[in-house]
């Protein structure tokens, strides 16, 4: 049985805002999937960014940790932050695996040497188009079972821009030339995704209303009631009509890569298959 650390990387309030949003925390949503694709994992979870967090006291104690996405930014070097960047600092040095989407391969870069900062090239609200492995990606377990070219849904401003030195950038798109990373720091390693393969289409759909304000600022939709039917549309990707959902697919050019859950998950279940070989 596995044994996993899952840290949410949003404080209190946000917390509250992605319940009130999804009906769970970011952690919990991580668990969910791994319960789907390892159901006899053990899993415990995390709040760093809050200062009464009460952290394990023996990291080694676990198999891995997972970072969850996260409305906090690197760069504002808060205490809440800060704090973050420790337990990853930590949890590689003791020799821990960890995996994270989006805000977790930030703070791994950062604490590695990397730098992430807002991505000039613009956000990602919705899906990250046309990923593609890098040649080193192309043969990397953590992208086994990715086709050629792949879309997943992806929610963030913010990214590594400069990858940590000897880290290894598996994956990439056009507006983003780290999608997927490799780093190696103190006995630890990590494996990770800008973007997000733990949400299903519903959760996507809540994360575009959460954040409509500022993907009308980026000039990405007209207005919030844009941005609304668009949350809609796709949260209905994953709705009881297949038909209507087979037709919203083709109007958003989505495939089965970003439809079917086992595609869509795919570097969780190829994380936790790591894990449980380095177990044996």
């Amino acid at each position: 049985m596995l044994r996993l650390l899952i840290a949410d990387g949003n404080d209190r309030a946000a917390r509250e805002r992605h319940v009130a949003a999804t009906g769970r925390t970011s952690a919990e949503s991580y668990a969910v999937v791994v319960h789907d694709l390892a159901p006899e994992t053990a899993c415990r979870f995390l709040n760093p960014a809050d200062a009464d967090a009460a952290l394990p006291q023996d990291l080694s104690d676990f198999d891995g940790l997972i970072f969850t996405g996260s409305t906090l930014k690197v760069s504002e070097g808060t205490p809440a932050v800060t704090r973050q960047l420790d337990l990853m600092r930590s949890a590689l040095e003791v020799g821990l695996a960890v995996f994270g989407s989006c805000w977790g391969v930030q703070v791994a870069a950062t604490v590695a040497g990397g730098h992430a900062a807002e991505n000039p090239r613009g956000p990602e609200y919705g899906f990250a188009r046309a990923i593609t492995p890098t040649q080193e990606g192309r043969t990397h377990p953590l992208l086994a079972g990715r086709p050629a070219v792949w879309d997943a849904p992806a929610i963030h401003s913010d990214a590594v821009l400069e990858p940590p030195p000897g880290a290894r950038v598996l994956a990439g798109n056009r507006v983003l030339g780290v999608q997927a990373i490799e780093i190696r720091h103190g006995a630890g390693w990590f494996w990770g995704t800008q973007y997000h393969p733990e949400l299903d289409l519903e959760e996507v759909g809540a994360m575009l209303r959460l954040c409509d304000t500022a993907i009308v600022e980026a000039g990405l939709a007209e207005d919030l009631d844009a941005v609304a039917a668009y949350a809609d549309e796709i949260a209905s990707l994953q709705g009881d009509d297949p038909e209507a959902a087979r037709r919203l697919a083709w109007r958003h050019g989505l495939g089965p890569d970003v439809l079917e859950a086992d595609q869509r998950r795919r570097e969780i279940g190829n994380f936790l298959a790591q894990l449980s070989t380095d177990r044996a």
